[in-house]
């Protein structure tokens, strides 16, 4: 049988620790969040048709979430110049948006039978990083 001396366990013993610490063991990334990117995410929306919530619908609908790549850069001289040297970066951002959108109607019921109404609202059908612009948001 081999002789282990205390200098091979002292030699060892840093790098089985950080084997133990590195590895993967009992987690995965899907478990911490939902797919990179910027896809549909469905949700519920519930709609009345007063404060009082004499008629009341529920629909699922999806919207657009997630991210996109953005980045940051140094501006040409060209652009430094044009701004008196003040804009010194220059960014490029995108924003996740609806590209697809559709029109679903909702029923309102109404207490005791009386009527019923539909409402239309509007649903993200498909997703893409696009230009990002204020007044989509």
């Amino acid at each position: 049988m081999p002789h282990v001396t205390p200098y091979f366990c002292l030699l060892v013993l840093p790098v089985m620790s950080l084997l133990l610490i590195f590895s993967p063991i009992g987690w995965s990334y899907d478990d911490v969040s939902p797919a990179p990117g910027c896809h549909l995410h469905p949700f519920n929306v519930s709609i009345r048709s007063d404060r009082r919530g004499t008629c009341k619908g529920t629909h699922q609908v999806y919207a657009c979430v997630g991210y996109c790549e953005s980045s940051a850069f140094p501006s040409r001289y060209s652009v430094l110049v044009a701004s008196n040297f003040t804009h010194n970066i220059t960014s490029a951002s995108q924003c996740c948006t609806i590209s697809k959108d559709a029109k679903v109607k909702v029923r309102l019921d109404c207490p005791l039978g009386r009527h019923h109404d539909e409402i239309e609202i509007v649903t993200a059908k498909a997703c893409r990083c696009d230009m990002c612009r204020k007044s989509r948001y």
